[in-house]
Formats: C-alpha cells, sequence, structure tokens
C-alpha cells in the first residue's frame, strides 16, 4: 500500500515527507493506522549519526494509532484497537523471559538495524528498499508495520497525543522512578534535565510521594512548569554559583536520589556531589564518555544505575502508567505541543530551540 512517511535521504539529512509502500504485515506482525507519533531526542540523534549503507531512512519510535490489520499468528489484538508502540524485543532471551525486555539481547538487531531481525524491511520506493523497522515501528509514517509484542492495546477514549509518548520517552521517565529506584515516600529526589524524559521522572516522583522533588534546567519556562508540577525547588544551573552546595541545602545533606537525563560529563560530576552517604544516581540520557573521581562514589558509597528504557516491560508498564493519567497523577498533556505530520521540521525545530518539552506529531 502506498503510505506518506518522514524521510532522511542521507546521513544526518531533514525529514522530508514523501510517499513509499509498505508491505502487509507478516504472521507476527501489525499494520497500524498512525494518529499520533511523539518526537524523540534519540530520533534526533540516530538521524546524524546513521550510516550510509542504511538510507533512505524512516525513523519514529513513539507511534500511537489503530490497528488496521493483523497477521495470521497476532492473538490479543484486532482491527479497530486503539494501540501504543513501544520497543520491540525478542520475547525468548534471558532478560526477556525475566521481565526486563529493555535489556533483551537482540535490542540493536530488533530496533535499530534498519529492518526486521532477518535483515528485510517492509518499506520501498520506485522498487528500491527503503529502511525502516526503527524501534520495530517507524512511526513517522501514516501506517507502519508493528509487531505483536511491542503493540500495547490502550483506551479508545485515551488521546493518541498522549498516548504516544507513552511507548518511550515518558515510560523512560517515570520508569526509571517507579521501576528502577522505586525511592520511599518523603525521600529526596533531583530531576537534572527537565525535558519529557526529566518532567516524566519528576511527576512519577511527585505521585510516589517524595519529597522534596527539585529540578535542574536552564530554561526559565521548564523550571516554572515543574514547580507547578510538584517540584518544592527548581534550580537554573547556569546561574547557581554552587548548584551543589543548594542542592545539598535544599534536601537536607545531599539527595536520596538523582536522575540525571543529560549525559553532560559536569552535571554528573555534580550530581555525585550532591547524593548524601548511600545515595543513588541513575544515569538516562544518551552520551558518551563521563570521568569522575572514583573515590568519591566509593567514599558514599554510591550506588551508579544505567537505565533503559525505565526498566520498562511496556505491556504491563503502560497500562499503569495509564492508571495514573486517568486519576490526574500524571498530567503529562501539560509536556505536549503538538504539530502537524507535514510540519515536522517545525516539530525538530521547536524541539532543538527548548521551546516544545515533548512535539508530538497529528495525522489527519
Amino acid at each position: 500500500m502506498r503510505i506518506r512517511a518522514a524521510v532522511t535521504e542521507t546521513p544526518g539529512g531533514a525529514f522530508v515527507v514523501r510517499d513509499v509502500e509498505l508491505e502487509t504485515p507478516r504472521q507476527h506482525e501489525v499494520l497500524v493506522r498512525i494518529t499520533a507519533a511523539g518526537l524523540c531526542h534519540t530520533d534526533l540523534g540516530s538521524q546524524a549519526v546513521w550510516p550510509q549503507q542504511l538510507t533512505p531512512m524512516v525513523f519514529g519510535h513513539e507511534g500511537a494509532g489503530v490497528v488496521e490489520a493483523v497477521g495470521a499468528e497476532v492473538t490479543g489484538l484486532a482491527p479497530g484497537d486503539h494501540v501504543c508502540l513501544s520497543f520491540h524485543s525478542c520475547g525468548s532471551c534471558e532478560q526477556c523471559a525475566a521481565g526486563s525486555p529493555g535489556y533483551c539481547v537482540s535490542m540493536q538487531m530488533l530496533n535499530a538495524s534498519g529492518g526486521r531481525g532477518d535483515g528485510t524491511t517492509p518499506l520501498s520506493r520506485d522498487g528500491s528498499p527503503v529502511y525502516g523497522g526503527f524501534f520495530g515501528q517507524s512511526s513517522f509514517a501514516t501506517y507502519a508495520i508493528a509487531h505483536e509484542r511491542n503493540t500495547i492495546k490502550v483506551p479508545a477514549d485515551l488521546s493518541p497525543v498522549v498516548a504516544a509518548p507513552l511507548g518511550c520517552g515518558f515510560q523512560t521517565g517515570a520508569g526509571t522512578v517507579l521501576n528502577r529506584l522505586r525511592p520511599e515516600p518523603g525521600s529526596s529526589l533531583v530531576v537534572i534535565g527537565a525535558g519529557g524524559v526529566g518532567m516524566s521522572a519528576l511527576m512519577a516522583a511527585v505521585a510516589a510521594g517524595c519529597d522534596p522533588v527539585i529540578a535542574v534546567d536552564p530554561v526559565a519556562s521548564r523550571r516554572a512548569l515543574a514547580t507547578e508540577l510538584g517540584a518544592k525547588a527548581a534550580l537554573d544551573p547556569t546561574a547557581d554559583d554552587d548548584l551543589v552546595a543548594a542542592l545539598l541545602d535544599l534536601t537536607g545533606g545531599g539527595a536520596h536520589y538523582i536522575v540525571d537525563t543529560t549525559s553532560r560529563p559536569a552535571m554528573v560530576r555534580q550530581a555525585i556531589a550532591a547524593l548524601r552517604p548511600r545515595g543513588e544516581l541513575a544515569l538516562v540520557g544518551i552520551g558518551a564518555e563521563i570521568e569522575f573521581d572514583v573515590m568519591s562514589v566509593i567514599s558514599k558509597g554510591i550506588r551508579v544505575h544505567g537505565v533503559i528504557e525505565g526498566d520498562s516491560d511496556p505491556a504491563r508498564f503502560i497500562p499503569e502508567l495509564i492508571d495514573l493519567h486517568q486519576r490526574g497523577r500524571f498530567p503529562v498533556e501539560r509536556l505536549i505541543t503538538t504539530f502537524p505530520f507535514e510540519n515536522i521540521t517545525d516539530a525538530v525545530a521547536g524541539m532543538r530551540d527548548g521551546s516544545a518539552i515533548k512535539p508530538v506529531l497529528t495525522f489527519p
């Protein structure tokens, strides 16, 4: 079938909406009509370094929509179901069997190889392959082929604009707090970086009863929103002469938990200094290398966590987040700015200049 997709023609090239062809779903696949798709820093970061041999490429990994057709061996999903799309996993390795599909041994192959696990791609143009299968979906398109394992049924009355980012960004932030750190009520938690992931972590911390919850971000509007969402304080790391001293004071001697979404070496070093003895640091942002004094970690008995996708099993955790949202305890709609799909370039600009915390593309 002919669809419209935002195609990246060359490594680092812009998203350009083009006509492409999409195959019918295979036995365990699901055809989804996309009604909303979140834009994530992972899309932009991957686009910037994507290999030349895997272009043209269609990104997008926070899709939501309606099931149009299912493969012969798909169970639990049917045409007409409203769904959210998340990352793909094999379902049979040790980590998947343990309920931790974010650490699936086939994660790279199934989510970032430019196609299905067998090397094929369901997309083409004029008889030549268009690479896709990004996070098992490539949802910057009017239709996407997903898989029964990464297609999560959601209530029909849930806005797809809210449902879409649950598949990655929102579950990453909230899951880091609720699934990995699991703070006790009354414990202090600091979030460094108040983007979509950081704000989701902040809201989850507030819902878990953390006190105080503190945000750190250079953008004034984001700091203001963080306090509206329950943060007791929001600090500007570029203006505070001694950020560590301020955090130590606000948390009564050091934070119990810090979630860093930036992967900036200077921020991580300050996070370590701002933790209390036996505090815990969760690293969520995608980055390269960070140097810090090992003794600063050892001497305080600090735990450092690396977290992918919020330690989430999407089939279990996304319904939990929807329940929190429906009870008014996870108001993610406050983070969202919508853009028509054809205006994806404006959404990218909004994410890059900080004016849009969570851009979400909408489809007619």
